[in-house]
């Protein structure tokens, strides 16, 4: 199945459903950070470190498979040349909103995180990269093309998922049980029963893997990264598995010659 085009429709429904992660920043917020007083994150609750971040007035600054009217608003309040690059059309259309309400400047393009043929070697100086990339089945290609894009000592922040998420049964969960269930790294087209993805798919669900930390931070040395960053996150106290281990992961990383 085209699982980029699947996860695209499933974004578009989550905006229409009001999704707390396509809710566009407000207007005092965006006031605030044009008075630089910011913050913003790539996980769920914790900001990123503001020395992880270079001056940003008039940096040429990816926000990948970040839409929804939020980082790149901020960003650009803040004085960077932002672009936006999202599978969903929803999503982006509330970066544009954001844009137009405010009066930012901000560049948006419908597209994957897998294929940015559009952008030139060293195009960014900086690439924001917010919990996406369990959207995708293979995330080597990410790694391999920001660094690609990213110019000399610039800096990528990402965010992603512990893997550990994806070991245990969401149902037990629910009832207060941790109980492991799947092996790491994740697919939902092999863990689930023909029938639950059935379901995903005709619900229009966004179909998430779960992959190692070998292939979020090993992949990201693979493609030449090095890693100057890191901390944990997760999800507030919200889910059960907050109790024993954090849920997110984000890490700087800079194109540095050697």
């Amino acid at each position: 199945m085209d699982i980029i085009k699947h996860n695209s429709n499933a974004w578009d429904k989550k905006v229409e459903s009001g999704s707390v992660w396509t809710k566009a920043v407000s207007s005092e917020i965006i006031e605030k950070a044009k008075k630089g007083e910011w913050e913003m994150g790539v996980t769920a609750q914790k900001s990123i470190p503001k020395d992880w971040f270079p001056p940003l007035k008039g940096l040429k600054v990816l926000c990948l498979a970040s839409g929804g009217g939020q980082e790149g608003l901020i960003l650009a309040a803040v004085g960077a040349d932002v672009t936006v690059v999202d599978i969903s059309e929803k999503q982006l259309e509330q970066d544009i909103y954001v844009a137009k309400r405010d009066n930012l400047n901000i560049k948006t393009i419908k597209g994957s995180m897998l294929e940015l043929s559009m952008f030139a070697d060293e195009s960014f100086d900086l690439i924001i990269h917010p919990v996406s990339n369990l959207f995708v089945e293979n995330i080597l290609p990410v790694w391999k093309e920001t660094f690609r894009i990213l110019k000399y000592g610039g800096t990528l922040i990402s965010g992603f998922g512990n893997p550990v998420l994806y070991l245990f049964d969401d149902e037990q969960e629910e009832k207060g049980v941790l109980q492991a269930k799947h092996s790491i790294p994740y697919s939902p087209l092999t863990a689930l029963s023909k029938e639950e993805l059935n379901k995903c798919v005709e619900e229009v669900q966004t179909l998430e893997f779960g992959h190692s930390l070998e292939q979020q931070i090993g992949g990201q040395i693979e493609a030449g990264f090095i890693i100057t960053g890191f901390y944990e996150d997760d999800f507030g106290g919200e889910r059960l598995v907050d109790k024993y281990i954090k849920s997110f992961i984000a890490t700087k990383s800079m194109k540095i010659q050697i």
